[in-house]
């Protein structure tokens, strides 16, 4: 592959992790399959080389042999004797999600390691789809953890639940306000309050900033969460204490991230398109809205890392260096 194929490699893009899966083996087997489309690439011509090769001249019976200047390939560069072009190649990890836990799994490759740091800074909200069950307790909170617990679940309505969900928001409404270091009788904190921008920018608790009832038939419910800082685990939790503040008992079946930041599960690449081919398509097409969204997120002063355009070069090193690409015949 030239040089321009690698170019197109640089930047976010985000893939689906099906639960059962760990983050780590996600990302091994995407940087798997781009390495094998890396090295997929149509080899150059190998180099020729003028030796002298004996053979018999003449047509008589009496044949002399005489050194002959024959043009042959040079096999040293050959991947049968080299091997493969590439054999490592960086692949960052943004938000990560556990073994449980499904969704959007934002990636970074070549120059775009240093904006998912970008991302990171900008403390950008998540949404999550939380599937609970009422009526027993878990010791790790999760449906199929060890037993603690069996409790009742009849009193609880629909009602009941929106009541307890809408005191959540408001206590950690303003827990986000705290967090956020602002003067809310300042213009600056208006106008940020305007453009959906509070949040904290630095390091605070899980902060839920949104939080609703999609579905209930008891036992089960779901619930969809905007939140940031947080992990699955203590979204997991989070539905024990719905539970407990329900007068009964709950556990989570399930955690599914929706919405990493500004990419959502229509950006997010299905097991079947982990390829080359695919993620350059997928960086291409939210290159520009990552940009923008940085941009509009960061306060003045972060800056953002944004991608060259076309015809822009990158650094000395080329794009095979800043890929984090290593050959097999070294530096």
């Amino acid at each position: 592959m030239g040089s321009r194929g690698l170019a197109r490699l640089h930047g976010l893009f985000a893939v689906y992790k099906p639960p059962g899966l760990k983050w780590k083996h996600v990302r091994d087997t995407v940087e798997l399959q781009l390495l094998k489309g890396v090295n997929a690439g149509k080899a150059p011509a190998p180099e020729q080389r003028v030796r002298f090769l004996l053979g018999p001249v003449g047509d008589g019976e009496e044949k002399e042999l005489t050194l002959t200047a024959t043009s042959v390939p040079t096999l040293t560069n050959h991947p049968l004797v080299c091997g493969p072009a590439f054999t490592r190649l960086k692949v960052g990890v943004g938000h990560r999600l556990d073994a449980q836990a499904s969704g959007v799994l934002v990636l970074g490759v070549g120059h775009g390691r240093r904006l998912l740091t970008s991302m990171y800074n900008a403390h950008l909200t998540k949404d999550y789809t939380v599937r609970g069950l009422l009526g027993k307790a878990t010791d790790d909170f999760c449906e199929d953890g060890r037993l603690v617990e069996k409790s009742t679940y009849d009193h609880v309505t629909r009602e009941k639940l929106d009541r307890i969900l809408a005191l959540i928001q408001g206590s950690h409404q303003k827990a986000l306000v705290m967090y956020s270091n602002l003067d809310l009788q300042t213009q600056e904190a208006y106008d940020m309050a305007v453009r959906g921008l509070i949040r904290p920018m630095g390091k605070s608790p899980m902060l839920v900033t949104g939080i609703r009832c999609v579905f209930f038939a008891p036992p089960e419910f779901l619930i969809e969460v905007q939140c940031m800082h947080e992990t699955q685990k203590q979204l997991r939790r989070l539905v024990h204490e719905i539970g407990l503040e329900l007068k009964t008992t709950a556990v989570c079946s399930q955690v599914r991230r929706t919405r990493d930041g500004f990419f959502t599960l229509d950006d997010a690449l299905l097991r079947t398109q982990w390829d080359l081919h695919s993620i350059q398509d997928a960086i291409q097409a939210t290159a520009p809205r990552v940009a923008a969204e940085l941009e509009r997120s960061l306060r003045p002063g972060l800056g953002t890392q944004q991608l060259p355009g076309p015809g822009q070069p990158w650094d000395s090193r080329g794009p095979s260096s800043a890929l984090g690409l290593e050959s097999c015949a070294g530096p």
